[in-house]
């Protein structure tokens, strides 16, 4: 690498240090505000706990893809899952603040990096299906073990990416487990007088198969 490329790279890696303050509507166990940061580093631990699951998956492409896939929003920040439909278009915008993360970087890692953004986008091989399934999960997984203020909405993960976590049993068990821990805590929210806002219906449109 020459000298010119490594202080792109070194420019690159300072704009992404932005994730480690740009929060999510999560909450962790403590009560605070999650960080994309934070969710991209639990996304990443669950792809190596579960890889052996996944023996059709390239586990470095997509330990790639996890680690890819939210670069963008160090630009324009998160926008919650509940907030999407009314924002407009979310991917075209967050691709744009992509584009301009990855300037600094050398062509060929440009290149490469977007390519892998663009490939979880569209889910186009197995390793963005996983990766699309996994992430929908974590963030699941996030909302049914933070300490969250009064009124949070636990029935929205019901159906929250279904689509994207059906076709394989390993994903569709952990689904049911997280699903039946978000009545859990739905039951609890509203025995407290927190009932719920905007529960989407749990009706899943067409599956994505992750194989």
């Amino acid at each position: 690498m020459e000298a010119s490329e490594l202080d792109g790279v070194l420019e690159f890696l300072r704009t992404a240090e932005r994730l480690k303050d740009t929060l999510r509507t999560s909450h962790t166990s403590t009560g605070r505000p999650e960080s994309v940061a934070e969710h991209t580093w639990r996304l990443c631990l669950m792809a190596a706990v579960l890889r052996d699951e996944f023996s059709e998956v390239d586990f470095c492409r997509l330990i790639r893809i996890c680690i890819v896939h939210d670069l963008g929003e160090a630009v324009s920040g998160d926008i919650p899952a509940v907030a999407q439909a009314a924002s407009g278009p979310k991917a075209a915008q967050e691709r744009r603040d992509l584009q301009s993360v990855l300037a600094p970087l050398p062509g060929r890692l440009r290149d490469e990096m977007l390519a892998l953004w663009d490939e979880y986008e569209a889910a186009a091989t197995a390793e963005a299906r996983v990766a699309k399934a996994l992430d929908k999960l974590e963030t699941i997984l996030q909302h049914n073990q933070g300490l969250n203020p009064p009124g949070f909405d636990y029935e929205f993960n019901l159906g929250y990416g279904q689509r994207y976590t059906a076709g394989h049993p390993l994903i569709e068990a952990f689904r049911a487990a997280l699903d039946r821990e978000t009545r859990q805590r739905a039951d609890e929210a509203r025995g407290a007088g927190s009932g719920p806002k905007h529960a989407e219906s749990a009706a899943p449109p067409e599956s994505i198969r992750l194989t």
